[in-house]
């Protein structure tokens, strides 16, 4: 069979163009409103921290960034919607580690991979939680609330607000580290779990920087230390967990920008520029600052190898703690 030139090069001609419109469209990106998911519930700390960087990105991108928050399953039915999504920049993710390096050992049929089914644009922020006991117990230290686990080895209990929660997982790193029997007691949220510590229903919780803060400050609950490696600005009386006996605990909630996998990586480094010029603009930071947020900017390089460390250790916790999904 001949083809005749003309055929030849209206085909040649059609082929260069269906190239040429991807580099286009990635050329004047972003052309529309993009989607921000954010997998947990409104009011919440990642909440909070998606609707800062969708402002802040909107004005760096002179389109609006749209927040839609799409919460179930411990994060993990957002992550799942943005794994299926065009990979073509207009619906990202702002993902915890709570649901990107946890829950991925607690339900491992949630349907998508986290290491291959997105395309990381860089960390951003991170939160840490504060263990906290009731003025009831006396204890006013780690090492005194170790010590009095140790007498009553059963007895004491903690609160948490379901099985893979940065809360529950924090403490069950604590108790594995600090070799001591707590009794888990589960409530529907966060606030019942707090609201349960302030009663004396239970002897101890983490309890996230927001929350935790003004009830330090009202010195209803007792700080015994900060889950950071660093201590806390907005309460530097307050030693780290590993300084006070348990070196390299750490269990903060950290924030990350995710694209689908697939992304070409011109609209990646765009994105990823926008979110480190938000970072920096003087009232989102000081924004993030006074809800306890520490500023952790990242590049996309870096997220795979931290992301690997991340759920590393975690699968560990959740391994040697016999924990499940609920």
């Amino acid at each position: 069979m001949q083809i005749s030139r003309r055929t030849l090069g209206t085909g040649l001609g059609a082929l260069a163009f269906s190239r040429a419109v991807p580099a286009m469209a990635q050329a004047d990106y972003p052309a529309r409103p993009i989607t921000l998911v954010v997998s947990w519930a409104p009011g919440g700390s990642t909440d909070f921290v998606g609707r800062l960087l969708a402002q802040g990105m909107s004005r760096q991108l002179g389109q609006q960034v749209v927040v839609e928050n799409r919460a179930g399953a411990s994060g993990t039915i957002g992550h799942a919607s943005v794994a299926r999504a065009r990979p073509d920049g207009y619906t990202i993710l702002l993902g915890v580690n709570s649901t990107y390096a946890m829950a991925t050992h607690l339900f491992p049929n949630k349907g998508y991979d986290d290491a291959r089914s997105f395309a990381p644009i860089g960390r951003a922020a991170e939160t840490p939680i504060f263990l906290c006991t009731t003025p009831a117990t006396g204890a006013k230290t780690v090492a005194e609330l170790i010590a009095l686990a140790k007498r009553q080895p059963g007895k004491l209990s903690y609160a948490s607000s379901g099985a893979g929660s940065s809360a529950h997982l924090a403490t069950e790193l604590f108790l594995k580290m600090a070799d001591i029997d707590v009794l888990n007691v589960t409530y529907r949220g966060g606030a019942p779990a707090v609201q349960a510590l302030l009663s004396g229903e239970v002897q101890m919780a983490f309890v996230d920087a927001v929350t935790a803060l003004p009830l330090i400050q009202a010195k209803t609950v007792v700080p015994l230390g900060v889950s950071s490696l660093q201590r806390s600005p907005l309460a530097p009386d307050v030693p780290t967990i590993a300084e006070s006996g348990l070196p390299g605990f750490e269990c903060s909630s950290q924030f990350a920008l995710l694209a689908p996998a697939g992304t070409p990586e011109p609209i990646i480094r765009k994105l990823n520029a926008a979110m480190l010029a938000t970072l920096k603009e003087p009232d989102v930071l000081s924004r993030l600052q006074a809800a306890a947020n520490a500023v952790t900017p990242g590049s996309p390089e870096e997220f795979p190898s931290y992301l690997s460390a991340e759920s590393s250790k975690w699968g560990e916790v959740i391994r040697t703690r016999g924990i499940t999904g609920e």
